[in-house]
């Protein structure tokens, strides 16, 4: 009743799915698991917002090879017509768009961008936080040692130094103007106690400038050479590393400023995926899973 069985894609499903119908001006490519961890390539048009026509291909794999050709049986002249590709800072993806939408502009995704510096930042606090609970535990062992009873330092908020730095998680992905009462007052505790998660912090909020105030790519790059001056003045080894990728990266990052697109689609349509495959308590069938996702998006 379904029309599973009479699906032209059914033989090649599990390794393809192909819609050149849905191929639109501006796409985003992004990977995602289906089942048991394997791993499929997913172009979207973003036009169709996440809907009926949204999808254009599904691949399995990551590999630029494989994927293209795929994507080579789409018409070259149709392919041509793509204009912009979103995508993460996968080497894999940005070679498969230069081999299959050679004429389109690649844009970096802002968030993916972005998150690196908010990871910088996370690693120093985790950092901390172990030799935190190295300090705890040599300070419970002297104690037990001297028959004392062991007491932590606490601070003004009633976090104790282990506390304090594993509740300080989410307020370090926020600028300050978004923090509560309770956030602002474990920000000043840290800060004061921790420096170096002050600087990290100050130069992710300021990589975050540069997108939120920035309108053109001449300004972005005005506002990333800043930054970098910055990054070695205070010379973090995690920003380093940060910084180091970007400039690597620089123009497809810039990209952005064109048009102000991001990658949200396809995380939103990789959302819907893992929705459904929740909703239907995992994939025992890929190939029947492939065909409602098709009649769905296709």
């Amino acid at each position: 009743m379904s029309g599973f069985r009479q699906w032209d894609q059914l033989e090649h499903s599990e390794e393809w799915l192909l819609y050149p119908e849905n191929i639109g001006e501006r796409l985003s490519i992004d990977e995602t698991a289906i089942s048991n961890g394997e791993l499929y390539t997913i172009i979207t048009n973003k036009a169709a917002h996440g809907k009926k026509g949204a999808l254009v291909a599904i691949v399995a794999g990551t590999k630029a090879g494989d994927v293209n050709k795929v994507l080579r049986r789409i018409p070259a002249k149709q392919r041509e017509l793509v204009e912009e590709v979103t995508m993460d800072l996968s080497p894999a993806m940005h070679a498969i768009v230069r081999l299959s939408f050679h004429k389109a502009v690649i844009v970096e995704d802002r968030f993916h961008v972005q998150q690196m510096s908010s990871e910088a930042v996370q690693e120093i606090r985790l950092i901390e936080r172990r030799e935190s609970l190295k300090e705890e535990n040599e300070a419970m062992k002297l104690c037990r040692t001297e028959k004392k009873k062991y007491e932590p330092i606490i601070f003004e908020n009633g976090d104790t130094k282990k506390q304090l730095l594993a509740r300080s998680n989410h307020l370090l992905f926020k600028p300050s103007s978004k923090w509560t009462v309770t956030q602002a007052e474990r920000a000043r505790i840290l800060f004061r106690e921790f420096m170096n998660i002050e600087e990290a912090y100050e130069l992710s909020i300021m990589f975050r400038n540069c997108y939120e105030t920035s309108h053109s790519i001449p300004e972005a790059k005005e506002r990333f050479e800043k930054w970098y001056v910055k990054v070695e003045e205070k010379q973090i080894e995690q920003f380093l590393v940060v910084a180091d990728s970007i400039r690597l990266h620089e123009t497809t990052i810039l990209n952005y400023f064109i048009n102000r697109s991001t990658n949200a689609s396809a995380e939103s349509f990789n959302a819907k995926l893992k929705g459904f495959r929740a909703l239907v308590r995992g994939v025992r069938d890929t190939k029947f899973f492939l065909f409602r996702v098709a009649k769905l998006f296709s």
